[in-house]
């Protein structure tokens, strides 16, 4: 086997080439004991991007009509205390944001159910500073579901 098709290619990525040498990844969620399609199952990236874009946008309506007073600086950063409560608070008593509700996913515990409230309160924190939930495991879940030991799922 030459060395280049061991490591893949730029455009392909090692995951690849792992698949093309016969490595077996599963499918997502497969580790978590969860089903590979329909309810239950790991939500989908465009899902989740889709729910926190309707959550960002009505915390910056929110902000805007109610704290900015028409100052941009202040309707960003009020738009992410009212994302952090809103997150600490609906995450934790229903288990989804609105926008998470409206492309039905819910947040769960990786034993299946509810998310503790101190668990909460660390994805909520780890999701305000961004970069958390931009680095991705082979299950698709951020570090901040990781790290606060839930997973995001199709209702």
């Amino acid at each position: 086997m030459d060395k280049r098709q061991a490591i893949g290619s730029w455009l392909s990525g090692p995951r690849a080439a792992a698949e093309e040498a016969g490595v077996d990844f599963g499918y997502r969620g497969q580790q978590l004991g969860l089903p590979e399609e329909g309810p239950g199952s790991i939500a989908r990236p465009g899902r989740r991007m889709g729910g926190i874009a309707v959550d960002w946008g009505l915390c910056m309506v929110i902000a805007y009509g109610l704290f900015a007073g028409g100052d941009q600086q202040a309707m960003g950063n009020w738009a992410l205390g009212i994302f952090f409560v809103m997150s600490v608070l609906t995450v934790g008593t229903v288990g989804c944001t609105p926008g998470k509700a409206l492309f039905r996913l819910r947040v769960i515990s990786e034993s299946g159910g509810r998310l503790a409230p101190g668990w909460v309160l660390l994805r909520s924190v780890l999701l305000c500073l961004v970069i958390p939930a931009l680095i991705w495991d082979r299950d698709g879940r951020g570090l901040h579901d990781r790290l606060s030991r839930s997973v995001q799922v199709r209702v």
